[in-house]
């Protein structure tokens, strides 16, 4: 392999220890957020799993009741199920765009 005659070495070397300030920067933040712990990304996690599982599960229930209540050639379940999930994406979709808005407030975004 032969090095590009565009780059000097000196710029290569400007490079690399902007890398590893941005990485020890990120390290320090990391470390500054105690309360960003294993336990806060788990709930973080079941927070996204259950904006999307109650919307849809709500979904069905009234899509159900829907279908036993005027019975036709469409299916209110399957569409109220798909309408639940749907909203419960875009929920999830929300708080995971808040939480990383926040993180690169804080200075921890890449």
């Amino acid at each position: 392999m032969t090095e590009d005659p565009k780059v000097r070495p000196d710029q290569s070397a400007e490079n690399l220890t902007r890398k590893i300030e941005k990485c020890a920067d990120r390290k320090i933040t990391a470390r500054k957020d105690s309360d960003r712990s294993l336990w806060f990304g788990m709930g973080f996690f079941g927070m996204v799993g259950w904006s999307v599982a109650v919307p849809t599960l709500l979904g069905i229930m009234i899509g159900l009741w829907a279908d036993k209540r005027w019975p036709g050639s469409y299916s209110w379940t399957l569409m109220l199920m798909f309408l639940g999930l749907a909203i419960g994406c875009l929920t999830a979709w929300r708080w995971i765009r808040q939480e990383n808005l926040r993180k690169n407030r804080r200075g921890g975004g890449q």
